[in-house]
């Protein structure tokens, strides 16, 4: 039976699913409610760090629909993505430097409790019933964190496609080996072809013998 033979394009990433992209998607909901919240309107910084978390989880987006073909844009899409949230993180701790407001880190009473909740907590809806709760320095703390943890997962994800793009190869390996496996494939069916075909003329022949034998002429 012939073997089938390889596609050269790469399975679908369903984006939803990546806790990175709920994470990412999560942070610019979170951001958005941010900069109405705390910042003045026509203040620059708005713009800056909605655009900024918007990338971020749009690249995700993108490059996992370019990846059906080209795992190298994925990379560079991820990359971008990484950028943009590195550029969020940035603004969030400029907010909190520029007014004196703590980061919390190891040895604050609530850092640990927010490090583990978001480490568990990937989409929207575990956090926005907190929008109107918090105060700025408490969604800019987690801002941080969902950043920190986002990008740690982001960076795994990218080793992981770094791992497959050497066993794979990229979309011309893949091209080529879809069709020498074509190939490989129809000379399989035209060998199985052959094997039945001589197999019938020797079943005739029996056949043929057969009646013969028996006084009966075709």
């Amino acid at each position: 039976m012939p073997t089938p033979h390889p596609t050269f394009l790469r399975k679908q990433t369903h984006w939803e699913e990546l806790y990175f992209y709920q994470k990412a998607n999560t942070l610019y909901m979170l951001t958005y409610r941010f900069t109405e919240r705390f910042l003045r309107k026509g203040d620059r910084t708005v713009d800056q760090m909605v655009q900024a978390a918007r990338s971020g989880k749009q690249n995700i987006v993108e490059g996992a629909a370019d990846g059906v073909t080209s795992m190298e844009m994925e990379v560079k899409l991820l990359n971008c993505a990484r950028g943009s949230l590195k550029e969020l993180r940035e603004d969030y701790q400029d907010y909190l430097g520029a007014r004196q407001l703590p980061v919390w880190t190891e040895g604050h009473p609530r850092y640990r409790s927010m490090l583990e909740y978001c480490r568990v907590h990937n989409k929207v809806e575990d956090y926005e019933q907190y929008f109107e709760v918090w105060d700025d320095v408490e969604m800019a703390n987690v801002a941080l964190t969902l950043c920190h943890i986002t990008d740690k997962l982001m960076t795994s994800y990218q080793e992981q496609l770094e791992r497959k793009f050497v066993e794979e190869g990229g979309i011309r390996e893949r091209m080529t080996a879809a069709r020498l496996g074509y190939r490989s494939n129809q000379k399989q069916q035209i060998e199985m072809l052959r094997n039945e075909n001589a197999a019938l003329r020797d079943r005739i022949e029996h056949l043929e013998q057969i009646l013969k034998e028996n006084g009966i002429v075709i």
